[in-house]
């Protein structure tokens, strides 16, 4: 008896858990949601392309290198790498005494300890240390940059929907609001609207707001174009600094399971031939 009341209740439950779920997709059906302005005004990343994409895709240094000299004078005033190491810059084309000229003249000093004295300093990097952090917390960080911490730019292009393309046109982004625009998402104080933005305004100014911010020794037009894809194919690099050797092993065990696949089949064939004909002689 308890069981059958048991049955009862769960099938009444069910029942009451579709009727509901009937009732509210029809009253979506026919009456749905207004757009937000966030959505009706939103855009999706620019269409453009990294010689690291594909599965062939190969880093070209010189544009890394272009990419980390807009990280260092644009972008490390606000923003960390603090899972990259100078020693690391070898990797994109530095030789080792450029790698220790960059470490130890870096603006901002590696956070250490006064072994006489036992309290907090800072010293020149060295080639084994990671880029320090350009603020001591999180909340010194949020006092210079309007109450919002700039996140550490290391798996940049990895973290967010969009990846490198978004990355790309959030930089180039930046307008002004349009006329249609509702009272709401204007940017308000210290806001600046961005359409590549998820909810359109952010508090980070223009990094990039002119030409030329930036002077490129092999001669490259600094526009505000070539810069930002200089800086996110770097950073493209900083999230994935191995992509080409797993490019390079991808290709690697593709030869080999096929190989391993056809001498797996001649086998196959090798073996079961004689009993194959076993068979047929018995029949």
């Amino acid at each position: 008896m308890v069981r059958f009341i048991g049955i009862l209740v769960g099938l009444f439950f069910s029942g009451w858990l579709l009727v509901s779920f009937a009732m509210g997709a029809k009253e979506y059906i026919s009456n749905p949601p207004a757009e937000t302005a966030e959505h009706a005004f939103h855009q999706e990343p620019k269409d453009i392309s990294f010689t690291s994409d594909g599965p062939l895709g190969k880093f070209d240094r010189q544009q890394l290198q272009r990419g980390f000299q807009v990280y260092k004078e644009v972008c490390a005033a606000c923003h960390s790498l603090r899972l990259v190491a100078f020693r690391n810059l070898e990797e994109i084309g530095y030789n080792e005494d450029e790698v220790k000229a960059i470490a130890a003249n870096w603006a901002i000093q590696t956070p250490d300890v006064d072994p006489d004295t036992g309290e907090m300093s800072s010293r020149p990097s060295l080639p084994a240390d990671k880029f320090p952090k350009p603020f001591a917390n999180n909340v010194a960080a949020a006092a210079a940059n309007n109450n919002a911490i700039p996140p550490d730019l290391s798996l940049i292009t990895k973290a967010r929907e969009g990846g490198a393309p978004y990355v790309y046109s959030l930089l180039t982004g930046y307008q002004n609001p349009p006329a249609n625009l509702p009272e709401a998402n204007q940017p308000g104080p210290g806001l600046h609207y961005n359409p590549y933005f998820a909810n359109l305004n952010l508090a980070m100014a223009p990094p990039l707001a002119a030409a030329d911010m930036v002077s490129y020794s092999d001669g490259t037009n600094p526009s505000i174009e070539q810069m930002a894809e200089d800086v996110t194919a770097f950073l493209i690099w900083t999230a994935e600094p191995k992509l080409e050797e797993r490019h390079q092993t991808g290709w690697a065990v593709i030869a080999f399971l096929l190989i391993a696949t056809i001498l797996a089949y001649l086998s196959y064939r090798t073996i079961w031939a004689d009993v194959k004909a076993e068979k047929k002689k018995k029949v």
